[in-house]
């Protein structure tokens, strides 16, 4: 499965910037994928933070092969040794082990989630032990499949930008902006400055001026 957008949203934000026209044009169509639940989306993201895609592809494995479905029973019924085993760390762990009590036992209602604005989601999420609001606007874009998020916290984004714009920086009223500019469809922009930002168009450069070495 994996983020659906089409002509409408593209021949949008080629209409309103002709910068990422271009970008579009150079990369075509991007198929990125999704996750379909959101308690397991969450977990993923937790696992995920400040470690690379292959450990936590490992340690997400591991969790499908122990448990069979990744779920707030499954989980919950696991110690945060038992889950730590699994690869991850003590921290994690905990923020996994409470995350899953707290659906169990009813204190946080992540179906809730679904239904409130971006804003009220991400305030949602964002008030969980280890979720923060970048890991929050993530889960939206990957599991909710909002349309519209654009991550000022995402270094990724903010690089893509610098090389789509040729800015030496991005900074928070700069980014604006662009969001506005953007909006209601910055989710699909999201993934062609992500692109951008992996080499997906080789002949174009970061403008951030280089670090002065000691």
């Amino acid at each position: 499965m994996f983020f659906e957008y089409g002509e409408k949203e593209t021949e949008y934000l080629k209409s309103k910037d002709a910068c990422l026209a271009e970008v579009i044009e150079k990369v075509g169509h991007i198929e990125r994928a999704v996750d379909s639940d959101l308690f397991s989306s969450v977990v993923h993201h937790i696992i995920g933070q400040q470690i690379s895609t292959k450990a936590q592809q490992t340690i997400w494995q591991r969790m499908n092969d122990t448990f069979g479905e990744v779920t707030a029973e499954t989980v919950g019924n696991a110690s945060v040794d038992e889950l730590q085993s699994l690869g991850m760390t003590f921290r994690k762990a905990e923020y996994i082990r409470d995350f899953s009590m707290k659906i169990i036992t009813g204190e946080f209602d992540l179906a809730a989630v679904e239904g409130m604005t971006d804003e009220d989601a991400i305030s949602a999420l964002a008030s969980l032990k280890g979720i923060g609001v970048w890991t929050a606007e993530m889960i939206l874009l990957f599991c909710l499949r909002r349309p519209n998020i654009l991550s000022y916290d995402d270094l990724a984004i903010r690089r893509g930008m610098r090389m789509v714009y040729h800015h030496r920086k991005i900074d928070r009223k700069l980014f604006e902006k662009y969001r506005r500019r953007l909006s209601p469809y910055c989710s699909v922009a999201s993934l062609y400055f992500w692109a951008v930002a992996g080499g997906a168009i080789p002949e174009m450069k970061d403008y951030a001026p280089r670090k002065k070495s000691k």
